[in-house]
């Protein structure tokens, strides 16, 4: 018996579903233009779907806007802590010390941006305020803030992170952009009494959400990937 045939809408569907991904990045100018609640709520019900085990969901969003988003970047900001000397107290994203290739690829990247908005490698002031961007959601009107349950243990973050996958792939279904922001976690101290986050949740992460702004350089540039041989390995 011949093997049956690949439907045709099955082979525009895994294109309509790789474009989404390949065109996800993370953008840090956005258009001022608001996303309706309505498509947030879609976005946010679509993720849910994210594989969790045996169904835990361990996922929680705080979906800020107009003066609330205003009250958390200004809690982040007139903290006080630069960014470089306040501590992760909650979790740490990386290790305490870099080595290859993951030094070289975060430094590639660094440069990159930089590059792309002109700032010398040395300007400290500048980059500075680039980073601090991140707490005005790069302009996004409308940011999420993720936290965890601090009782459970690594497999629910491996699928906290998937959730965190699929809002961003459904964004780009869309037409939105993303930025997911770790650079929020250390600062949960500033940003629960604002947005009422109860102590057994940990802060993961923020996230930017909106329209890309085209005309600004750092959305410009591109991120390079490694070759598939370096990180696969096919055992036969």
């Amino acid at each position: 018996m011949a093997a049956p045939q690949l439907k045709p809408e099955i082979v525009d569907e895994s294109a309509i579903v790789d474009a989404a991904i390949t065109s996800r990045k993370s953008v840090r100018a956005f258009l001022p233009d608001m996303v309706d609640e309505r498509t947030i709520r879609d976005i946010l019900t679509v993720a849910s779907r994210a594989p969790s085990g045996t169904n835990m969901q361990p996922w929680k969003v705080y979906v800020v806007t107009g003066e609330r988003l205003k009250a958390v970047s200004e809690a982040v900001l007139n903290s006080g802590i630069r960014a470089e000397k306040i501590a992760w107290d909650e979790y740490k994203y990386y290790p305490d010390k870099f080595f290859e290739p993951y030094y070289a690829r975060r430094r590639a990247v660094g440069f990159a941006l930089y590059d792309a908005l002109g700032i010398p490698k040395r300007d400290v002031n500048q980059m500075r305020a680039q980073h601090d961007r991140n707490f005005v959601f790069f302009d996004a009107p409308m940011g999420l803030i993720f936290t965890i349950d601090r009782r459970l243990n690594q497999g629910s973050w491996i699928d906290h992170g998937m959730f965190l996958q699929s809002i961003m792939i459904a964004a780009r279904g869309r037409g939105l952009h993303t930025c997911p922001q770790a650079a929020f976690a250390p600062y949960h101290k500033q940003i629960r009494p604002v947005l009422g986050i109860p102590d057994e949740e940990i802060l993961t992460c923020g996230m930017a959400i909106g329209y890309e702004d085209t005309s600004k350089p750092e959305n410009n540039f591109s991120t390079e990937r490694a070759l598939l041989d370096e990180f696969v390995t096919f055992v036969k």
